[in-house]
């Protein structure tokens, strides 16, 4: 049964999250600028600013400039009004930080964790976490408004629940935010990883760019596209897992998907380290390579410029299909620096149309360990700033403020 109070308020402050909306910039804001922004008259915007100062996401902002008499009020975007955790997960590592609701990092932690140890073990560890954080942020419990989440595998976006990751058993299907959500009493949003990598490189340092490709090259590889501004995540939430499209040299090697000529298979990491370690060249993961390369080792750059060229023939083929502006580069691999790129846009360049790489940028990863938690947080942000959550929030106030 609807409460009658509610659904009355409702029907008179239906566009509360419209006037909020234009106050999501960040930039302060007369109540006339809004005015005139919303097309709402005076009294309206007046007292849904009201309802938008008590929930604490709108805060006074200081006077503006006087144009003769009273100097106008101003009022801005409260990100401190609430806190999101942001946690991303790794194959065996894990990157966890409390951030304000414009993304500001206020408390963060890296720590090994292999993933493969199961949700119970691992989610266990996301809600310490994300607790401990809090409490040496100087944040209460009630401050915390949601958690995103980001993991190595893909994730139905409808239930967030991954769906037959390949490198975490006993995750599929398991409900990660029916479990972690009870855990911290708050909605949890769950992605997979490079998603919110690309979310996270895009809201904070290519807020212009609509149309980007972030490339994870890691343990494995795959792409976060954002196209037209928004996150295409495809009909089952695998969009983007590039390590699995097969290349013309992977002729004979196995994946550990069971197909054949995976790329993963040939420009991963581990891949690269086994084909170091055949040539006599210690290297047992994916960071030793990246040591070798950053201390000049020949074979090892060698082997990782080839790897550049095998995931330029993917990208290429993304570029023509796509026509990303930006595409961004990250992972742990990465970051072995201008080699990698270099046998990348060596092929990228030759193999696409000219019209798709006129104006196109292949360019590394400017957030580096922290695009995942950025995008993490932004997605958590994202919900509890959305319409639904203004207008939810903002019905509640005032149907628990009524006699």
């Amino acid at each position: 049964m609807v409460d009658a109070r509610k659904s009355s308020w409702l029907t008179l402050q239906m566009r509360t999250s419209e006037v909020f909306h234009l106050l999501r910039d960040g930039q302060p804001w007369t109540r006339a600028q809004l005015c005139e922004a919303s097309g709402l008259a005076r009294s309206t915007v007046t007292s849904r600013l009201d309802v938008l100062v008590k929930l604490g996401v709108v805060a006074p902002y200081g006077d503006g400039t006087s144009t003769g008499g009273r100097p106008p009020s101003l009022y801005a975007l409260n990100p401190s009004a609430r806190v999101v955790g942001a946690v991303a997960l790794g194959a065996t590592h894990a990157v966890a930080a409390v951030t304000d609701l414009a993304g500001t990092i206020l408390g963060q932690t890296r720590e090994r964790l292999d993933v493969a140890q199961g949700p119970a073990t691992v989610l266990s560890w996301v809600a310490e976490t994300v607790e401990r954080l809090l409490l040496e942020a100087d944040r209460a419990p009630a401050d915390l408004a949601a958690v995103g989440l980001g993991v190595p595998g893909p994730v139905e976006h409808s239930t967030g629940r991954p769906t037959n990751p390949p490198i975490m058993p006993g995750w599929d299907r398991y409900d990660v935010p029916g479990t972690l959500g009870e855990r911290l009493g708050v909605p949890v949003l769950v992605d997979n990883d490079v998603n919110i990598m690309a979310l996270g490189e895009r809201s904070t340092y290519l807020p212009e760019v609509d149309d980007l490709i972030f490339v994870k090259v890691a343990t494995g590889i795959g792409a976060g596209i954002i196209s037209g501004g928004s996150l295409q995540r495809g009909a089952h939430g695998t969009a983007g897992d590039l390590g699995h499209v097969r290349v013309t040299s992977g002729s004979g090697v196995i994946c550990r998907c069971g197909n054949e000529g995976c790329l993963e298979a040939i420009a991963g990491g581990p891949a690269i380290a086994a084909r170091l370690r055949d040539a006599g060249v210690p290297a047992e993961t994916t960071g030793d390579v990246v040591e070798l390369v950053r201390g000049g080792n020949l074979e090892a750059v060698r082997e990782v410029r080839q790897a550049g060229r095998e995931l330029g023939e993917v990208v290429a083929t993304m570029a023509n299909l796509i026509n990303p502006s930006v595409v961004v580069i990250g992972g742990l691999l990465g970051g072995a620096g201008e080699h990698l790129m270099a046998g990348l846009r060596e092929v990228v360049y030759q193999r696409s149309m000219p019209l798709a790489t006129e104006h196109l940028s292949i360019v590394a990863s400017v957030a580096g360990d922290r695009a995942g938690i950025l995008g993490a947080s932004a997605m958590a942000a994202e919900h509890v700033l959305s319409p639904e959550a203004i207008e939810s929030a903002a019905a509640n106030l005032t149907v628990s403020a009524a006699p």
